[in-house]
């Protein structure tokens, strides 16, 4: 497994899907050119793992001064939706790609397709079965024995071309007929024993209507709309390695334009689950609010959370491409975001739980404008000014009644500074009679030790955030954390349901107070709540109800837990 973080600077590892594409560039093979394709079905919303193969693609075409498309594999009407299109050009747009003039779809070849079917039938090489799809699969064998003859594989070629077009026009009930490829029914392969290349459908289609109700199975459409394209480098994931000799097989009986197709290991990250199955059920469970949610690993919850396309396309840089299932470590990905965010989020004071604190002999009435900085790491962002009067508050958690000896923050007695403005002694605290909980802080301060001017050279070793109780706007803070609490969520015995590794802590939401500078701020902002961590404006917030979501803590705290 990855580790969290490298002592020096991360580096990407070697791409040999790179080093494939360059020795065919030496050797002029597709005229040296590099036209990549990244392909996903509309039925349903991309995550992180799909995140990898667009910065794959796009990134390889890109490298290459090459070319990428966009193309939606839209040949299952029953499962597809327009929004599924629209979510994924946006998802891929705000990664920072674009596929210009090149957007297709599958749907766009039906046609095109159909007239291949045909010739494979004209060739000897496809039939029309009747048989079940339980009749299928049992007569398919098993990888250690050889599979049996469909009773209709040597219908004659008139019979099994009047038979694949009467199933175009409508004439046969679904699941009563398909095509198969003929080609080895003994094949160690279990792909290459006669696969099914169409079936029946009669679901309206998002594209193209009812005008079919015969669609091409993934294996005969994926390499045939790759040709169509000129798609020179497939890039797949590590699943489709089986089913490479059967991509090779329709393109070399078609006689057509052969890409090569090239697979990689899919991502696997830590404390996540990738199937769209259990993602979707997530969401119909109520277990998260939405495919949006931020503790989802779609790029919509990504986004949602605060992550940035860089820190996205960084992730995917450093993990590299393997050619072996391997699993990532989400400290990885949590570690590019706060290197992104670092140099650029703003930095602000808000208080997430927040208790009282009195500056008693601080004067009534009085109001100071104090110069804060807005990111130390970008000398051209400037400071601000944030207001300080004598009621603040403060972390509850920044002070403690009888505390250890190595609390550095507030206590009886002890003196802290206020960032950006003075120290300040801990006088005395009022608590709820009932609940034993502190209500109020009261605390002097030394006028001489104002931040900046301080000449008394007095040497304390906590310094606290706060904000003025007078200018405080008051948000809702949801503090997300992982959705699992288990590194592999789907590890769990037999018949125990992977949600029992759900984390019950994964959303705490809050009451606090931030600073007014805020004042005015659009989803999406992108800020550095000081002492806290990285936080966004969620797209629920408002003028009159401010709500933040936490991205990720100033450190992983899981990488002590865990140990």
């Amino acid at each position: 497994m990855t580790e969290n973080k490298p002592d020096n600077e991360v580096k990407a590892p070697v791409n040999f899907i790179h080093a494939i594409i360059e020795e065919d560039i030496r050797n002029g093979k597709h005229e040296s050119r590099v036209h990549t394709r990244f392909p996903p079905e509309p039925n349903g919303y991309l995550h992180i793992g799909h995140a990898k193969s667009i910065c794959l693609n796009f990134g390889t075409a890109a490298k290459y001064n090459g070319k990428c498309n966009l193309r939606f594999d839209d040949t299952n009407p029953t499962k597809e939706d327009v929004e599924y299109v629209d979510s994924i050009r946006e998802d891929v747009h705000w990664l920072g790609f674009d596929w210009e003039e090149r957007e297709f779809f599958a749907s766009d070849y039906f046609e095109q397709i159909y007239q291949f079917a045909e010739k494979l039938i004209m060739k000897g090489m496809a039939y029309v079965c009747d048989l079940t799809a339980e009749q299928i699969a049992e007569q398919k064998g098993t990888p250690t024995r050889p599979g049996t003859e469909s009773p209709y594989r040597n219908r004659s070629i008139e019979e099994n071309l009047d038979l694949f077009r009467r199933m175009r026009k409508g004439e046969f009930t679904e699941g009563s007929k398909v095509l198969r490829a003929k080609i080895d029914m003994a094949s160690p392969n279990m792909h290459m024993r006669d696969p099914i290349m169409y079936r029946i459908i009669f679901g309206h289609h998002h594209r193209t209507g009812d005008t079919w109700c015969i669609y091409p199975m993934y294996d005969f459409a994926h390499g045939q709309c790759d040709s169509i394209e000129g798609i020179t480098h497939s890039i797949c994931t590590l699943e489709f390695e089986v089913h490479r000799p059967l991509y090779d097989w329709f393109i070399k009986e078609l006689e057509i334009f052969a890409p090569q197709q090239i697979e990689f290991a899919r991502l696997n990250v830590t404390y996540t689950v990738m199937s769209k199955r259990k993602l979707l059920e997530l969401v119909k469970s109520g277990y998260v609010s939405g495919w949006d949610d931020p503790r989802m690993p779609t790029i919509g919850g990504l986004r949602r959370r605060g992550y940035t396309p860089e820190s996205i396309r960084n992730f995917s840089d450093i993990i590299g491409v393997a050619k072996r299932d391997n699993v990532i470590d989400v400290s990885l990905l949590e570690y590019c975001i706060r290197e992104d965010l670092n140099k650029k989020a703003l930095r602000k004071m808000g208080v997430i739980n927040p208790v009282k604190l009195v500056i008693t002999n601080y004067p009534e009435g009085q109001v100071e404008e104090m110069n804060a900085i807005n990111n130390p790491e970008d000398p051209d962002s400037g400071t601000r000014k944030v207001p300080f009067s004598k009621e603040l508050y403060i972390e509850r958690e920044d002070f403690m009644e009888e505390p250890s000896s190595k609390f550095f923050r507030l206590a009886p007695g002890k003196e802290v500074r206020l960032k950006y403005a003075y120290i300040i002694k801990c006088e005395s605290f009022i608590k709820d009679p009932i609940t034993g909980d502190i209500t109020e802080i009261h605390c002097t301060h030394d006028p001489e030790t104002l931040s900046g001017r301080d000449q008394s050279n007095r040497k304390v070793k906590g310094t606290l955030h706060w904000v003025s109780a007078k200018h405080a706007l008051e948000a809702e803070i949801r503090l997300y954390d992982r959705l699992f609490m288990s590194e592999d969520p789907e590890d769990v015995e037999e018949g125990v349901d992977y949600k029992t590794n759900l984390n019950p802590d994964s959303l705490k939401i809050m009451k606090g107070f931030v600073e007014p500078s805020i004042e005015g701020t659009k989803p999406l902002d992108k800020f550095q709540f000081e002492r806290l961590g990285y936080f966004c404006t969620d797209s629920e917030s408002t003028a009159g109800k401010l709500v933040f979501n936490r991205t990720v803590a100033l450190k992983d705290s899981w990488a002590k837990i865990n140990k």
